[in-house]
């Protein structure tokens, strides 16, 4: 069968080639901006990919069309499948039909923290010798590809809950039917798809609904949004996690020998299990880890060999991944997307570096940000960095407003600065540059390429 992928550089739709791919199928795709690494992924997978949205690309017609969910009416290529009658679905659908139908499914869902938590539970299965299909929304370090069918029955997902297509509106994890489900945490995200966390807590119930009464999900003792979600029926089992003390009764808790989470104690059901002792940090990645440990268990893997596995877990791209160290000044890539995801990764790095100097360089990127949502707890989401350059990139007024506001009354250097150009934040971060010295570099996206220009001028100014 021939199949072609509309938005196939998307990090959903890319997997899905890979996938499709590997069940024999010829596969090609569009997308708007073919760029590495989905595009070299795919050129090594034997895919063609074509720029823009032509719709001769559709000739000769393929068997099946996938439109991806940044695909919308009046798209050359949508238009031309609709017009001519071709058949097409959605890619969850697409996956849920031709991969998941038959697999047990271990899906990963949250506001937070699906990325890293899905490569964790899929790096315990991997080790124990499950040899798992896999989708992950990220790079995890520890395997070649975004995606593979596996070798056995267990196939481990990103559930993302972002609509499945202009089509249908519905989140993409509800066409999973999981059998194992980890609720990291829930909050209001998505502003361009969702009205209030209401609408979002709906589509998270929809998910439960299809998980069997032999089910088992996976989330923190303390989440008002997640009980209320739950509040609307559950039919299957539910464990909890906690950290220290903070739940009365727990299923399993962290106990922390570190502050920046680098070691803790696994405890199941008030028994010790064993220590993590890993590269990882932040009370959030503790979190991930305690639900990839249970989740693991709930399809036989038990706690001691998880543990084992975590100790070696390599992490994923893009997760306060370090990619310099100079004359002791270390630059990190970090995802980060939302407040809370700012304020927990700043958190990890500052009970691990103690009273070093951390810069942090914030591109207010996704919809939601941009759309000043998040606008009025975001200064303070990045408390514990002692400088924050936020990055104007697309000319908010609320942004510089908000920062202004910050700035009035004068008095020592502002904490808050925001620069228009990344050529101007790598000139203030020079500027102002201590050693020793830890900058974080956050953005759900390219951020114009400063990683890379960063580094460089860096090194030509330390290593003179």
């Amino acid at each position: 069968m021939h199949i072609h992928i509309l938005g196939i550089c998307g990090t959903f739709m890319g997997s899905l080639a890979v996938l499709a791919r590997e069940l024999g199928h010829t596969v090609t795709g569009s997308d708007q901006g073919v760029y590495p690494p989905m595009s070299t992924q795919l050129e090594a997978q034997g895919i063609e990919l074509m720029a823009g949205y032509d719709p001769a690309h559709l000739e000769p017609a393929p068997d099946l069309v996938l439109i991806g969910n940044a695909m919308s009416r009046g798209n050359p290529e949508v238009e031309a499948v609709l017009n001519r009658n071709l058949d097409y679905m959605s890619g969850p659908e697409w996956l849920a039909r031709e991969v998941l139908r038959t697999r047990w499914v271990l899906a990963v869902a949250g506001t937070h923290g699906k990325t890293t938590t899905t490569s964790m539970l899929l790096w315990i299965l991997e080790q124990a010798g499950f040899e798992p299909g896999y989708l992950v929304g990220g790079v995890p370090k520890d395997f070649p590809v975004s995606a593979r069918l596996g070798k056995s029955d267990f196939f481990v997902i990103e559930a993302d809950e972002y609509d499945s297509a202009f089509f249908d509106k519905r989140s993409k994890f509800v066409h999973y039917r999981p059998r194992t489900v980890i609720l990291n945490n829930l909050e209001f995200d998505h502003a361009d798809i969702f009205d209030d966390l209401e609408a979002i807590q709906r589509q998270f119930h929809h998910m439960i609904r299809t998980v069997p009464s032999q089910g088992l999900l996976v989330r923190p003792s303390q989440d008002l949004a997640l009980d209320q979600t739950l509040a609307m029926g559950c039919w299957s089992g539910v464990q909890t996690t906690a950290i220290g003390s903070e739940a009365q009764t727990t299923d399993w808790r962290a106990e922390m020998l570190v502050d920046d989470g680098s070691e803790f104690v696994v405890i199941h059901h008030e028994q010790p299990v064993a220590n993590v002792r890993w590269s990882m940090t932040g009370q959030h990645n503790v979190r991930n880890a305690l639900a990839a440990i249970a989740a693991a268990r709930h399809v036989g893997v038990t706690p001691d060999h998880a543990i084992a596995a975590l100790n070696r877990f390599s992490g994923v791209k893009r997760r306060m991944e370090l990619l310099a160290d100079i004359e002791g000044v270390r630059v990190y890539d970090d995802f980060a997307h939302h407040p809370t995801a700012i304020a927990t990764t700043l958190e990890g790095l500052r009970n691990r570096v103690g009273d070093e100097t951390i810069v942090a360089l914030i591109e207010p990127r996704s919809n939601t940000m941009q759309q000043g949502v998040h606008r009025a707890g975001l200064l303070a989401s990045a408390a514990l960095a002692d400088k924050v350059l936020w990055a104007n990139l697309n000319q908010l007024e609320w942004l510089d407003q908000l920062v202004a506001e910050d700035q009035e009354g004068g008095g020592e250097a502002p904490r808050h600065r925001v620069e228009a150009s990344v050529e101007a934040l790598i000139a203030r971060t020079l500027e102002e540059l201590t050693q020793p010295c830890h900058i974080v570099i956050m953005s759900n996206g390219g951020f114009g390429g400063i990683h890379g220009q960063l580094v460089t001028a860096l090194e030509r100014q330390l290593q003179a």
